[in-house]
């Protein structure tokens, strides 16, 4: 199976995976599953960084993003066809520009999104977003 990490779980699944949802800890143990990390992700935590919105502690944007080439997750780039489509995706209660996208690369790509987010759960999974927590 193929997962998408949301930002918030890349971050604990490096940072502190316990407090993942266990059966997304499973998902990521089981070494026959692919594990991606977007571009979006890594552009969100930099800038959320930059402008004080984010704190980490005891790692940087950089450092996140060896972790990850360390774990052996794939990187997701954003790819201009994923861009250039991305006004296609439907209009829900859910604003967030980041999490769009990461739902609009999970739909085209057939990715599970892993999130707790309750609200993208909810908002999106009429318009064949899969989930997992």
């Amino acid at each position: 199976m193929s997962f998408l990490l949301d930002t918030h779980a890349f971050i604990w699944s490096v940072v502190d995976p316990r407090r993942l949802g266990e059966r997304s800890r499973a998902a990521l143990a089981d070494s026959s599953n692919e594990v991606l990390v977007s571009a979006v992700t890594f552009w969100e935590i930099a800038l959320k960084t930059g402008i004080g919105k984010l704190t980490l502690k005891g790692c940087t944007p950089e450092s996140l993003f060896r972790a990850a080439r360390d774990q052996a997750f794939e990187l997701l780039p954003l790819s201009p066809e994923d861009a250039c489509a991305f006004h296609r995706l439907p209009k829900t209660t859910h604003k967030d520009p980041f999490d769009r996208m990461l739902i609009w690369q999970a739909i085209r790509g057939r990715h599970t999104l892993i999130t707790r987010d309750a609200n993208i759960r909810l908002s999106y999974r009429r318009y064949r977003l899969v989930t997992l927590w």
